[in-house]
Parts: C-alpha cells; sequence; structure tokens
C-alpha cells in the first residue's frame, strides 16, 4: 500500500484543481476568441467607420447589393451629359494660314472659303466686388418747408457693409463644402481681393441662420409628419465635450439638430422611422420602425468570415435576394406577390430556428476563471443577432410589404457622414451657438439641394416663399 506523502495534493484537491483549470482554461478561450474577433472588424463587417481601418483597409471585393442583370455603365434610354458647342460664344477668335501649303504664296483672310469651330469653355478672370452706393434724398417740400429723406433698401444699414450675394457665397463654402475658416479667408482673398476676418464669417453664418430659423422649422415639422422617414445620430464636440448632433430627413428633407444627451429624440414623429436598431428609438410612441439591413448584412459577414457560422451565410444570401426583388418591384412600379413575400418569410424563419438550433448546442460561455458571474448569461454575438431577427421580424421585413420602405437607412447615414468630416477638417465648435447655427445652415442648404434648387439663389431668396415651395414627394 503506498502511502500519500504530507506534501502532495490529496486525490481530491487534484480534481478540485483540475476542474478549477478546466474553467480558467475556457475562459481564456473564450477570451482569445472574443479578442481575435475584435481584430477582425473593420468598416465592411461592422459599425465600424472606414477611418477606423487605417493602412489596413480592406479591399472592397464584393458589394453587399445583389448581382443584376445589367451590364456595367450607362443603361439604356439614360439621358447621358457631354459638353455641346454653343451656338453663341462669348469671344470669337479668327486663325488664318500665313501660306499656302502647297506653293507657299502668300495667303489673307479674304481668300478664306469656310472655317472648322472648336469651342473652349474656361472660367472668367476673377473680377473685384461691384459696389453699389445707395443714395437717400433728401427732399424739401414746397407747400410746408419740412425736410423729408428716403429710407434706405431692407438691409443696408451700415455705411459699408459687403452684400447678400456674398455672404450667401462665403455661408456655402463654410457649412456646405466644410472649408476651414483660414483657408475661406485665404480663398477670398486669391480670387476676389476681399480680405474678410474670421469674425466677420461668424457673423455672416449667425446672421443667415437667424434668417433661415422659419423655413428650418417648417423642414422639422415636414420630417417628423412624413410618412417615411431616417433617423441617426452621430458624436459632435462642442466647447470640449461630447454631444449629438441627431439627423432626420427624407429623400427631399434633412432636419439637423444639437443635443447635448443622446437619447434626446425629435418630437411629434408620426408613420415609419427607418433606424440601426438603437434602443431608445423603440421608446417612441405612435411609430412603426424599419430596422437598416445594410446593418445587418455587416453584421452577418462578421460571422461568417470570423466565426464560420453557416445559417449566417444562408440569411446574408436570403436579405440580398428579397432586396433584389423589392428593387425590381419598385423599379417596374409594381407589389411584390404575396406568395413571394410569404416564401420570403418561410426561409427567413428556417434559417432563424437553423441559427438558434446552432447556439443552444453551443456550451455555455464563462466569462470568469471561477464560473461565477452575475445576472444573465452572456451569449454569442451570433445568438443576440438571431434572437433580434426573432423579436424585431415585422421591423426587419417591413421593406417587403411597403415599397416606400427602404432596404436600408442610408439616407441617413449618407447625410450624417459629412458631419463626420467637418470635424476631421476643422475640429468642434468653440460654443454651442456656433454648432446650433451650422446645423440650422446645414439644414437649409441640405434640404434645398434635395430640392433641386440653386443653392446661392435660395440663400439669398425669401425664406417664407421657399418654405411655401418645399416639396414632399
Amino acid at each position: 500500500m503506498v502511502l500519500e506523502s504530507p506534501n502532495e495534493p490529496s486525490r481530491e484537491e487534484l480534481i478540485a484543481l483540475v476542474r478549477a483549470q478546466a474553467i480558467e482554461i475556457a475562459a481564456l478561450k473564450a477570451r482569445i476568441a472574443e479578442l481575435e474577433r475584435r481584430l477582425g472588424l473593420n468598416s465592411s463587417n461592422s459599425g465600424k467607420p472606414p477611418s477606423s481601418d487605417g493602412l489596413k483597409k480592406p479591399s472592397r471585393v464584393r458589394s453587399l447589393r445583389e448581382k443584376s442583370e445589367r451590364k456595367p455603365g450607362g443603361q439604356k434610354g439614360h439621358k447621358g451629359e457631354t459638353l455641346r458647342q454653343t451656338a453663341e460664344p462669348d469671344a470669337v477668335e479668327d486663325h488664318f494660314p500665313s501660306a499656302c501649303g502647297e506653293c507657299g504664296a502668300a495667303l489673307t483672310p479674304e481668300t478664306s472659303a469656310g472655317h472648322a469651330a472648336r469651342q473652349v469653355f474656361d472660367l472668367p478672370e476673377p473680377r473685384p466686388l461691384v459696389v453699389t452706393e445707395h443714395r437717400a434724398h433728401t427732399c424739401g417740400c414746397a407747400a410746408c418747408g419740412a425736410k423729408t429723406r428716403a429710407d434706405f433698401p431692407e438691409g443696408v444699414n451700415a455705411p459699408v457693409q459687403y452684400g447678400t450675394r456674398i455672404a450667401a457665397f462665403v455661408v456655402y463654402l463654410l457649412h456646405y463644402q466644410l472649408l476651414p475658416e483660414a483657408r475661406l479667408v485665404a480663398l477670398m482673398a486669391d480670387l476676389f481681393a476681399v480680405k474678410l476676418s474670421t469674425a466677420t464669417l461668424a457673423a455672416m453664418s449667425r446672421a443667415c441662420a437667424k434668417r433661415l430659423n422659419g423655413v428650418v422649422a417648417t423642414i422639422r415639422d415636414r420630417v417628423a409628419g412624413a410618412p417615411v422617414k431616417h433617423m441617426d445620430e452621430t458624436g459632435f464636440r462642442i466647447g470640449a465635450k461630447t454631444q449629438w448632433l441627431h439627423v432626420a430627413c427624407t429623400s427631399l428633407l434633412t432636419f439637423y439638430r444639437v443635443c447635448a444627451k443622446r437619447g434626446s429624440l425629435l418630437a411629434n414623429v408620426v408613420g415609419i422611422v427607418v433606424h440601426d436598431h438603437w434602443k431608445p428609438y423603440y421608446t417612441m410612441e405612435g411609430v412603426q420602425h424599419a430596422l437598416c439591413n445594410a446593418h445587418h448584412l455587416r453584421e452577418l459577414k462578421a460571422l461568417v468570415e470570423i466565426e464560420k457560422e453557416d445559417w449566417a451565410r444562408k440569411m446574408q444570401q436570403l436579405l440580398r435576394r428579397a432586396c433584389h426583388a423589392a428593387n425590381l418591384a419598385r423599379e417596374r412600379e409594381v407589389a411584390l406577390k404575396s406568395s413571394l413575400i410569404a416564401s420570403f418569410e418561410r426561409r427567413y424563419d428556417a434559417i432563424v430556428a437553423e441559427g438558434l438550433a446552432f447556439h443552444e448546442a453551443q456550451p455555455p460561455l464563462t466569462t470568469k476563471a471561477d464560473g461565477k458571474r452575475r445576472g444573465r448569461a452572456p451569449r454569442r454575438t451570433g445568438h443576440n443577432l438571431l434572437l433580434r431577427f426573432v423579436t424585431r421580424r415585422p421591423d426587419t421585413l417591413r421593406f417587403l410589404h411597403d415599397p416606400a420602405v427602404p432596404f436600408t437607412n442610408n439616407e441617413a447615414e449618407r447625410d450624417g457622414r459629412m458631419m463626420k468630416l467637418r470635424q476631421k477638417i476643422s475640429g468642434g465648435f468653440r460654443s454651442l451657438d456656433g454648432a446650433t447655427d451650422f446645423a440650422a445652415v446645414r439644414s437649409f442648404i441640405v434640404t434645398a439641394r434635395k430640392q433641386g434648387w440653386k443653392i446661392l439663389d435660395a440663400l439669398t431668396d425669401d425664406p417664407q416663399i421657399l418654405a411655401k415651395a418645399l416639396r414632399l414627394s
């Protein structure tokens, strides 16, 4: 019989040690898998912005769209835009040969027998500003002898000032083309010999935002009352603090607003809201929801590439085909057949059931060495996405039932993307007033472009007339 040494662990202690090590190994494996997953995420398979990819930016070898039967390039019936000669050029330069190409005899303009014409389109030479002097005359009354002076036109308030056209040009470059203030000052000096200061730019921006407040409020109300609208939000640096810029838009209207809290949502919203599944949107009352399936496709791509989950590949394929079918029906101005919708939904339910069965068969995740964790047991990323597909099934597939609902939330993401570019170029805003003015002016300019208006003309037109001219569809 072998006696145990007092320095050696007992059999029970060894079993306990092995169990503890097994739990720790499982936790470490889960941690390694999570870290490897994070390393595998980029802008093409997650919600990370493209700027986070750095020098390892993935090549976009595959689009999220379903492949169509169309050939690349312009489609049949597409109206092309090309440079064409004008019948009335601004200037004509005649060129004559000096000598005959055969015998060398001298030639004169009088011997011309016809000509070939080529036109060059170019910018005119920048000219100094046009100065208009307004003279308010004082007239004496022949009857009573009183003297009366005429009123100056509205907006002519100082002995010397800049006009509305130059202010509109400055505001357009500052808030739409996103030129930094210092570079804008240099541009105006180089092109027009106008020496502006950054304080003048701020005053022009403030005056423009104040003048446009009425039409911007109309844009806000029209977006809130639209049958379908897109909503998104992004961080905004104001006064060295992170605040939030919310965007609410349709294909013809865009409204931006600055908020201190991310969860401060637009009020009086009705209809359908397209968004990216951020939970506070589900606190809005009296609205229906439609989820952005571009986000779903990116999340599914990560599950296919990193976790190698086969159900995710099948769901990817299904969503692409459903999107393609909905787009074709929308182009032909017909509704999807109910039998086709039912087929998509049956396939959707089958894939979700397959995915849930796969995850329920997996061993539970352990994140602590002792195997203890307070609260709900952790779930894998794919499991969480499947539960979203179950609970938000009508919101995910709403684009199949309503032709007005798009497959993605790209409308809001496009309108919000330039806000990040503005911060990269010029940084944050020093004051809340400056950020609010920017949001108001940007709301108007983006809406004006969607409406098909000429931007500089719109910035100088009567805002009340423009508010009445807004198209909703």
